[in-house]
């Protein structure tokens, strides 16, 4: 009898146990269920960029980029990427977190990290070119250098108060230098050229004299794979990816906007390459599910939330269609961003990115990739650009369109559009 009311008791606390847990998982579900401010979702985005760009930034300014940085490609054959990555890892992340950067200071919690990293990073880009430096980039060897000159180029574009302007005399020379030290190689027939066209036009903003074939080809080639409704050919066939949002997109506005004041390319064309990217802002947007996932498709998926540049570009300009509010943006990739960095699942125990979509999935990689190809994930976070009082971080929160399509709300209908 005794062993009898032992295992009742037994029973009795293993159900008490049962239905205290299901509750606490309960609570904790509703917990996250619950809709955050935009001041909480600014402050989330903040210390997700600063968890992703951090390694790189720190790393490059007290010049132990190269001795810290792991070089991690798909075959596990480092040769030749230990001379590239390192670059593209600097110029992707500062592309990324150059609008924020951008802000001016402020006595809160963010402007003090924000004021910390913009030192670091101008003490690291003066490290990049000095020839005496350990970080000294490599921008003469090898083609690869051209792609990610072009995005150190975008981050001088999107933030030239903050990166370009305070640099010396002598550091931007040799920048300067480094650029057109890249016109003895030549890259791929497709979304290379906006590469070099971008870099172009800097350097004839900056007073230089620029290559005028490698700009005429570029704007006239990207311009003539348009294939409709917001949507680059990448060469002459088609590749069904997110390189629309990584490059095509973005660097083609970027391109001509630098060139509508030197009149190498006319303000019509200028508009009409904005309108085409906000339609693709509009893919972008519709692909966020109503979890915050999207589809881990086509070449480069490795780059994670750059898949959404197109999207955060057009917030940071203010340039979203009115049927688009501000609010379901910030929701949307607040959920995306929640997915792929509130965990570590993303990152190795030093803090680095590691080869995956979501997680260490080095088979999903390409052949041209390495670890420093990772940080163009801080694309997605351009809207950081926005002040705080900014709608797009003010407004109360709001569902994204498969969110409210998945619950059967009422939604715009998509259609064709031709610019």
């Amino acid at each position: 009898m005794r062993k009898f009311y032992f295992l009742v008791g037994l029973l009795l606390v293993a159900f008490f146990c049962t239905v205290s847990d299901v509750q606490a998982r309960n609570k904790k579900k509703e917990v996250v269920a619950e809709q955050t401010t935009g001041a909480q979702d600014r402050a989330q985005w903040v210390k997700w960029l600063w968890k992703i760009s951090y390694p790189v930034i720190h790393n490059l300014a007290e010049g132990t980029l190269h001795k810290n940085m792991p070089v991690e490609t798909a075959s596990g054959e480092t040769k030749g990427y230990d001379e590239m990555t390192h670059l593209e890892a600097v110029g992707r992340t500062l592309a990324g977190v150059a609008p924020w950067l951008a802000l001016p200071d402020d006595d809160t919690e963010e402007g003090k990290l924000r004021k910390q990293m913009r030192e670091e990073v101008l003490k690291g880009l003066k490290n990049a070119v000095d020839p005496n430096s350990p970080d000294k980039l490599n921008f003469t060897k090898h083609a690869q250098p051209i792609v990610d000159a072009a995005y150190l180029v975008h981050a001088f574009l999107r933030a030239p108060e903050a990166l370009w302007k305070p640099l010396d005399e002598v550091t931007k020379q040799r920048y300067i230098d480094s650029f057109k030290a890249l016109r003895d190689r030549t890259g791929a027939y497709n979304n290379w050229l906006l590469f070099t066209g971008l870099t172009e036009s800097f350097l004839l903003q900056q007073g230089e004299k620029a290559d005028q074939f490698r700009l005429r080809v570029s704007k006239n080639k990207i311009q003539e794979w348009y294939a409709g409704d917001g949507w680059y050919s990448d060469g002459s066939k088609f590749s069904m990816d997110y390189y629309n949002s990584y490059v095509l997109n973005p660097m083609m506005v970027a391109m001509l906007e630098t060139l509508v004041p030197f009149r190498w390319a006319s303000q019509k064309e200028y508009e009409q390459a904005l309108r085409r990217m906000v339609r693709h802002a509009e893919f972008c947007e519709r692909i966020i599910g109503p979890d915050g996932t999207y589809p881990a498709f086509g070449r480069s998926v490795t780059y994670r939330t750059a898949a959404f540049q197109s999207l955060a570009d057009a917030a940071l300009r203010e340039k979203l269609p009115e049927f688009i509010k501000p609010a379901q943006v910030r929701c949307a990739l607040t959920a995306v961003h929640r997915n792929m960095y509130e965990g570590n699942q993303n990152f190795d125990k030093e803090g680095w990115l590691v080869l995956g979509f979501n997680g260490h999935q080095p088979e999903a990689a390409d052949g041209y990739t390495s670890t420093g190809s990772l940080y163009m994930a801080t694309l997605s976070f351009l809207p950081l650009g926005l002040p705080a009082d900014n709608p797009f971080w003010t407004d109360e929160p709001a569902d994204w369109t498969t969110k409210k399509a998945w619950k059967g709300e009422k939604i715009r209908k998509d259609y064709k559009v031709e610019y």
